[in-house]
């Protein structure tokens, strides 16, 4: 093939989809490229807009970055559209020479202790989506209970535990949605107990996480004397990485604090291991009963035996990020992501039973490698899936309609109210029209289909 145009597919529109669609438009390759970028949201940046809390607004500045990267206008978006439903494997293949998957990790990882599906028992993956005011899942959130628990020692844990714990009227200066504001300020939480199994040297968050739960107003930070026993590997710890020395200074600043002035209270209990969640009687919540662990010496940590109970009345579960199943493409099952080497997806040969790739088939970003890493990762990790692309020439699809009306006229005949950048655009900016008549950056549109209405002009 010499000077050959490539139609490429990306499913997914969040960081991981948007960078391997810049860095494809600016590699080296003898072929033209042209882009469509599908999301089943209406809008794009994925867990950017969906699984930030809304007072992190020095995170969410990636946004910028990533809408500089779309509005130089070379990427088509069609928002709205559900692989699966409104779009199949067999479609893009008949209209695109080559697919990336970029869907990301948005369910809750799974925790097997007993008691888990008590009623009170919440995935954090979905009550950040609820704050976050994602569309699809209920505009009312259960909160009726003053002692909560939240199992997990990583960012999703603290974002989890700061909103729970913060006062509605702090967050008024925030994106947050409407009926998120309500929900929260009905809350008569009084207490909130993080639950991580490992001691503190060993946590998962960042410093910049942990700041900010001490300035939390009218909360008091509870740390407890018995965790801050270091064995020499601890010690090592702090002594040899910066990150972890924050996080030590920051919790033995707290423990220094007077405490018992504010109404709220957030507990960090480490060496903590969840056992079970206990029923208080009717099928709720009554009571998480844990075991003290303690170091091995060598990074991770034994059980003790000494076995604790804590009344609460909810729990979040915010063990990490997994991957979904998408219809006709392989999915691994134990570890919630598409198998792929180096983001080529792979499958079982029938005949041999041993792995052989699947061409045309990509993906790129937490459904390539599980939900790890940070923004750098996802950049690296879409050069990586994009060079297999490239050096993949000769094993493309061979679309019958590769043409690029083809796939609008395919939507269209389907009835889907797909959205595009420009309908983003109008969004965008009746949602800060909103945020400014209330002295607000942004309030964001929640219910899918006035989102819709308002991207195709139809409100």
């Amino acid at each position: 093939m010499t000077r050959n145009k490539l139609r490429l597919a990306i499913v997914g529109a969040g960081p991981a989809g948007i960078y391997a669609a810049d860095i494809m438009l600016k590699a080296e390759r003898n072929f033209d490229v042209s882009i469509d970028l599908f999301d089943h949201l209406p809008a794009p940046y994925g867990l950017v807009r969906y699984g930030v809390a809304p007072d992190h607004p020095r995170i969410k500045g990636i946004i910028t970055a990533l809408r500089e990267v779309l509005d130089r206008g070379d990427i088509r978006i069609f928002g709205n559209v559900r692989f699966g439903r409104d779009l199949t494997l067999d479609d893009l293949k008949q209209h695109y020479h080559a697919v990336i998957f970029a869907t990301g990790a948005v369910r809750d990882a799974p925790l097997h202790i007993p008691g888990v599906d008590l009623e009170g028992s919440y995935g954090a993956a979905d009550f950040v989506s609820w704050f976050d005011g994602h569309p699809d899942v209920p505009r009312t959130w259960p909160l009726d209970a003053k002692q909560v628990a939240v199992i997990g020692n990583g960012n999703v844990a603290l974002d989890s535990a700061r909103i729970l714990a913060k006062h509605v009227e702090d967050l008024m200066v925030t994106e947050i949605p409407a009926n998120v504001a309500e929900g929260l300020a009905a809350s008569p939480v009084t207490d909130v107990h993080v639950f991580g199994r490992r001691g503190p040297t060993s946590v998962k968050f960042t410093p910049l996480e942990l700041r900010e739960l001490g300035e939390l107003r009218d909360v008091d930070m509870i740390v407890y004397d018995e965790d801050f026993d270091y064995d020499d590997a601890a010690k090592a710890a702090v002594a040899g990485n910066k990150q972890v020395f924050v996080i030590d200074k920051v919790l033995q600043q707290w423990r220094q604090r007077e405490t018992g002035q504010a109404s709220r209270r957030l507990h960090l209990h480490f060496f903590a291991k969840p056992l079970e969640l206990v029923d208080d009687g009717t099928g709720r919540v009554g009571a998480i009963r844990y075991e003290r662990t303690k170091s091995d010496g060598a990074g991770g940590v034994v059980g003790t035996g000494e076995i604790r109970e804590l009344p609460v009345q909810a729990v979040y579960r915010a063990v990490g990020y997994f991957g979904s199943p998408l219809p006709g493409v392989p999915f691994d099952e134990k570890f919630g992501v598409i198998p792929n080497h180096e983001g080529q997806v792979m499958i079982r040969d029938e005949e041999t039973g041993e792995p052989r790739q699947l061409y045309g088939v990509y993906a790129t970003g937490w459904i390539k490698r599980g939900p790890v890493g940070l923004i750098g990762h996802t950049k690296s990790d879409a050069m990586e899936t994009v060079k297999h692309v490239i050096n993949d020439l000769g094993n493309w699809w061979q679309p019958e309609h590769p043409e690029e009306g083809a796939i609008v006229e395919l939507l269209e005949s389907r009835g889907i109210r797909w959205t595009d950048l420009d309908g983003w655009h109008r969004l965008d900016e009746h949602e800060l029209a909103l945020g400014e008549a209330e002295g607000r950056v942004r309030i964001k549109v929640v219910p899918r289909d006035e989102m819709v209405d308002l991207s195709r002009g139809e409100a």
